[in-house]
């Protein structure tokens, strides 16, 4: 989660926490959402290569993302992405959990899980 934006609940939809006591390292966590879509640090500013799917991850953190709609491809912006992690997080605030990003694909949304490795 980055340190300075505020959190908006409709940014998500259906998040359920998982295993509240798997030990995700904060660290990890940043680096692994930012290592979607082969890597969104920096200058990027969305996820490229139009992928149906995409992980992102670093030490003990996996990120899983899939378009909803089926044919869809992954386009989210960074922005959106992050307000996405936020507002599950803000339900979740430890361990593992899934939700959905509303919007982040060509059509539609985008599901996605915060899972230990």
């Amino acid at each position: 989660m980055r340190a300075s934006t505020t959190v908006n609940p409709a940014a998500v939809t259906g998040t359920t926490c998982g295993d509240t006591t798997d030990n995700i390292v904060f660290h990890d966590a940043n680096v692994a959402q930012l290592a979607i879509c082969g890597g969104i640090a920096g200058a990027i500013t969305k996820c490229g290569g139009a992928p149906t799917s995409t992980t992102g991850s670093s030490g003990t953190a996996l990120f899983k993302l899939n378009a909803v709609d089926s044919g869809a491809t992954i386009n989210v912006s960074k922005g959106r992405w992050e307000g996405c992690v936020r507002a599950a997080r803000a339900v979740c605030p430890t361990g593992e959990f899934t939700s959905t990003c509303v919007g982040g694909a060509s059509t539609g949304n985008v599901a996605f899980s915060l899972s230990a490795q």
